[in-house]
């Protein structure tokens, strides 16, 4: 999951992401080191967040943008 690479390059801290997510820093940190995945509901806050899709968030995709 490229959640880390995200998060670092638009400058967050875990604990700020967890708290705009109503999560806990722990869990952020668990889902980047990959020791916990994210629910599909997480999946979907995280990639709304960063406004990108749930399939760039995976590494399905290199387009951070859903194809309409």
């Amino acid at each position: 999951m490229r959640l880390k690479e995200i998060r670092k390059s638009k400058g967050i801290s875990q604990l700020k992401l967890a708290m705009d997510l109503n999560m806990s820093q722990n869990t952020i940190s668990r889902y980047e080191t990959g020791d916990r995945e994210p629910g599909i509901n997480e999946l979907i806050k995280i990639a709304d967040y960063f406004d990108v899709s749930v399939d760039y968030l995976l590494e399905r995709t290199e387009n951070p943008k859903m194809n309409i």
